[in-house]
Parts: C-alpha cells; structure tokens; sequence
C-alpha cells in the first residue's frame, strides 16, 4: 500500500463517521409525540397516616404510582425546546374486616374490653361474633393527574443522541376518595333517598320529636357512602432526559426526574364542592422516571 492509499483511506473513514454521528451546528426544525408512561416514587400521599382508622393499617404501600399520559416536543430555536406532557394515575387499596357485636353497658364511647370475659358483670360491655355475609367493604383510592408545559435545553452527543436538562411547569390535581359499602349494590336502591321521602320536590323527614334542632341525618339503611377529596396546585418537575433516534421515525427518550408540589391548608374541596377549611397542608412529591416512545423527528 502506497503513501496516498494511506492518507485516503483513513480520510474517508473520518468524513463517514463524522457526517455519521456528528451534530449539525445550525439551527433545526422537528419534533415528537408519543405515550409516554411516568412512575412516582411518592415520598407519602396525602391522608395516608389516616388510613388506619378505617381499618386500612397497610396503607398504599411502596409500591411507584404509575401516571398513563402523553407527551410532546418540538425544537423552538437553536437547542432549545418545548413541549407538553398530561397524564392521570392511581393506587388504591381496599379490605372487608371481621365485626364483633357489643352492647355498650358502661356508658363509655366505644367498646371497653372486659376484665374477665368468662365472668362479664353487668356494667361490663357484652360482645358477640358476628357471622352473616354483610361485612362492609372499605376501599380508599388516591389519584394523580398533571397537565404541564414543558421547557428544556439541548446537549448533543451525536447525532442520533442527545442530553438534555429541563422541567415540567404546570397545574397537578389530587384527589382521595373513601368509599364505604355494605351489602350487594342493586341500581333502584341507588337512586333512593337516605333521608327520607320525597313528594312533589319536598323532602319528608320523621322524627320522633318536633322540638328545633332535630338532627337531620341519613337513614340507618345508608347502603354504602362515598367521600371524594380534591386538592390543585402548581406542580414544577425538573429533570434531565436522554433521547435516541434509532430510526428515522421512531425513537426513545428516558427521563428522571423530581416530581414537587404542595396543596395548602384549607385548601381541600370535599365532593367537588365543600371547601375542608381544616386540611393540612399536603405535599405530592417524589422521585420520577418516565419512559417515552415517539414518532417524530
């Protein structure tokens, strides 16, 4: 091999590599959308310490809170780059508990265990086991839904490959409903009225006294009892994410990520409408890993 198949041939492997996986300098045009799945490792979920009074001790778990969603990018001017991600996940957790009778004979609020139950006196709360099909039904169910613009700077590697640092900005929604059941749900006793009867748009209530004040409360035959609990507030995310374009059309892009957003106290709706002006303040936030596969440039 002579001195110019020398010189040549390694200049034309240079040239190929580098219109290969080197990154173009001026400035580019595209974008991409795609699904795009979020896991949230939660450092706790709101109301969760709560759990345990009704009956639900284990809680929601370790377990990541997986986001469904979607999300988007296009390239806005030299390496810089925006998008939109929107996404809505949930976790719940649920437990029918044994129930023992008692017959309160103290006067005490709740059940005081006896001294000696084989030898119950007669101011002694008096309990029995039981064994019917009716137990309730006890179900809590958190869920997360986000809507978020997304800003980011680009740092090439190659020209399929890409780094980039950036943040979600945009408005987060919890919601926390306990939902409570007795007995098998039928549709007709789904539309009746729990405190009463109504006749020509008048509710009509019985009451064994007619003194003011009288509590207006549901029926004893209340099948089940939902409360739903929703809080919004600014969500910000920032994260760094890296993207591969292994096709024309096709690629992948991971990023991680932490997820911060606090809903302040008073600041819970109870059903959509209340407002629970004694709730904490309550954080969502975590650590944060989302996978995406796009279609694009």
């Amino acid at each position: 091999m002579n001195i110019r198949s020398i010189i040549i041939v390694p200049f034309l492997i240079g040239t190929t590599s580098q219109a290969q996986f080197a990154y173009p300098s001026e400035d580019f045009l595209g974008g991409g959308i795609g699904y795009s799945p979020m896991y949230i490792q939660m450092e706790s979920i709101p109301g969760e310490e709560k759990m345990a009074d009704l009956g639900l001790s284990d809680g929601f778990g370790k377990d990541p809170l997986i986001v469904h969603g979607g999300e988007g990018f296009a390239h806005m001017t030299g390496r810089w780059r925006i998008g939109g991600y929107a996404g809505i996940g949930s976790k719940s957790i649920s437990t029918i508990p044994d129930i023992i009778l008692y017959i309160n004979r103290d006067g005490e609020n709740g059940y005081q265990a006896a001294q000696d139950l084989s030898n119950i006196q007669a101011n002694e709360d008096t309990i029995g086991y039981y064994t019917d099909i009716y137990n309730p039904s006890i179900e809590a169910k958190f869920t997360f839904s986000l809507g978020a613009a997304s800003v980011e700077y680009v740092m090439p590697i190659f020209q399929d490959l890409e780094l980039s640092g950036g943040a979600l900005l945009g408005l987060g929604r919890a919601s926390l409903s306990i939902e409570q059941t007795i007995g098998n749900p039928k549709w007709d006793a789904t539309f009746s009225n729990v405190y009463g009867v109504i006749d020509n748009d008048i509710l009509y209530y019985e009451v064994d006294s007619l003194e003011l004040g009288v509590d207006i409360l549901p029926s004893i035959q209340l099948p089940g009892l939902l409360r739903n609990m929703t809080g919004t507030f600014f969500n910000f995310q920032p994260y760094i994410a890296i993207k591969w374009q292994f096709l024309d059309r096709l690629g992948i892009r991971i990023s991680t990520g932490y997820n911060q957003g606090t809903i302040t106290a008073g600041s819970w709706k109870l059903n959509g409408g209340t407002k629970i002006s004694d709730s904490p303040v309550s954080s969502v936030e975590g650590l944060t890993f989302r996978t995406m596969l796009y279609m694009g440039l």
